[in-house]
């Protein structure tokens, strides 16, 4: 695994652009940022949620993720590449890929893909959470699905991504990615699987937008 540094961009609430690091890496401070800061975040505004009648079917549908059980269960693992966004000097988003899956669309069916397995954007980035909080930055999902196409292409896989989407982030992939929603999966929990082609994967890295 590479453990390389690269300098992305985010956009903070009032709309600037701030400059974060792309890691290729989850470590033991991103794993730290979790535990202190997100964690506690997470509650607070589920607690937030529930006070105001808010029904459960539209909380966060990962809160339940445990990041530190999922490194420990990679740790061994060749196949896995992780990532982590950082900036202001904590963890903004975390991304944990394998590239043991393959590609479903039939123009590439059977294909080496980078699959991504989790994708988590702290609390205070989240569309359904960031209402109530002072500082967020948009941007993290994009870079960290640019990441995968990167990887994919490093790997020389042409840009070919794969993943099954949480029903809330359906819209993010569907619309901001564009890749192609294969429908539900019934043996993956009903989930909707993506994925790109090279070209989708292309146009999709040539966007940049935040």
């Amino acid at each position: 695994m590479t453990h390389d540094v690269s300098p992305v961009f985010l956009k903070d609430r009032a709309g600037n652009i701030v400059e974060a690091e792309l890691w290729d890496s989850i470590n033991e401070k991103n794993l730290a940022d979790w535990e202190a800061v997100w964690l506690p975040e997470l509650l607070r505004l589920l607690q937030q949620l529930k006070q105001d009648g808010i029904e459960q079917q539209f909380w966060p549908q990962n809160s339940h993720w445990n990041w530190r059980n999922k490194i420990k269960e990679i740790r061994n693992s060749l196949s896995n590449q992780c990532f982590s966004i950082v900036c202001d000097g904590l963890t903004q988003g975390l991304m944990i890929t394998d590239t043991v899956k393959r590609a479903r669309i039939s123009t590439q069916f059977n294909q080496h893909l980078v699959y991504i397995q989790y994708l988590e954007s702290a609390p205070w980035n989240r569309n359904e959470l960031r209402d109530s909080i002072n500082k967020a930055y948009s941007g993290v999902g994009s870079i960290l699905v640019r990441a995968a196409v990167a990887y994919s292409l490093q790997s020389e896989f042409k840009g070919r991504v794969g993943l099954h989407s949480l029903p809330q982030a359906n819209k993010f992939y569907a619309n901001t990615c564009q890749m192609t929603n294969l429908g539900a999966d019934e043996d993956y929990s009903g989930l909707h699987y993506f994925e790109f082609t090279p070209v989708q994967a292309q146009e999709f890295i040539k966007g940049g937008d935040l």
